[in-house]
């Protein structure tokens, strides 16, 4: 698929950013994808490859721009490495909902101005920590998310007042949840919370739990399941064409 590398302004500086088109003529809906806790890298270039394959426009962003030329994580060892542990989850950190939606407010007008894309509405996606930004930005910039993703996503039930379970009356998109197996970032009793507070407020969603680990959807993963990924993929070209094509 043609892409392109480019910079976003943004309130803090300059985000690198790759934007993914299909092959022929646009212009497209557009589809913001959040990476997981290693960042930008070759893999989610090449899953933003297999989204624009649908007929998106996608933009990968570096959402650890701030931390200038950082080096990038080995995903087969980060966690078992203490120093680049400690590394990694320092960068999360810095990746606040105030940021989250800052970043996605530039990443939405900088959209807005590209010849590929058609609409003023846009879908989000995104894994892991990825996929709790795909919400927050659903929750915090409500009339510029149309339909908005999350693939074991961590953190969505939280005691924090940017919770997607507390922004649930403010979300205008549609919703889908791809929660995994086992994990204690988002639990099964997470996933009650979360579904009640989005019915009660009346938004369109869904939760499904596949029997794969968190992460299973990203291929340089360790927990990486082909069966769920490819599962994956089938929910996202569903839903992105029932709620943003």
């Amino acid at each position: 698929m043609p892409s392109i590398s480019d910079t976003v302004t943004t309130a803090d500086g300059s985000c690198p950013v790759t934007l993914h088109t299909p092959d022929g003529e646009g212009p497209w809906p557009a589809v913001v994808m959040y990476p997981d806790a290693g960042g930008a890298r070759p893999t989610f270039r090449a899953m933003a490859d297999e989204l624009a394959g649908y007929g998106y426009a996608v933009l990968v962003p570096d959402v650890y721009y701030r931390e200038g030329d950082w080096a990038p994580f080995s995903m087969a060892t980060v966690f078992s490495d203490d120093a680049e542990r400690k590394r990694l989850f320092a960068m999360i950190s810095s990746v606040t909902s105030e940021r989250m939606t800052t970043d996605a407010s530039a990443f939405f007008d900088y959209l807005d101005t590209r010849p590929e894309v058609r609409g003023q509405a846009f879908g989000t996606t995104g894994y892991c920590m990825g996929g709790r930004t795909s919400l927050v930005v659903a929750g915090r910039l409500p009339e510029r998310v149309a339909a908005a993703m999350s693939f074991h996503g961590g953190g969505l039930v939280a005691d924090d007042p940017a919770s997607p379970h507390l922004l649930a009356d403010r979300i205008h998109a549609a919703i889908y949840v791809g929660a995994a197996q086992d994990d204690r970032s988002f639990t099964t009793q997470d996933g009650e919370t979360l579904d009640k507070a989005l019915t009660a407020a009346g938004v369109r969603h869904t939760i499904e739990w596949y029997p794969a680990l968190h992460g299973f959807a990203v291929p340089d993963n360790a927990p990486y399941d082909e069966a769920a990924a490819q599962r994956h993929w089938e929910a996202t070209q569903t839903f992105f064409a029932a709620h943003l094509g």
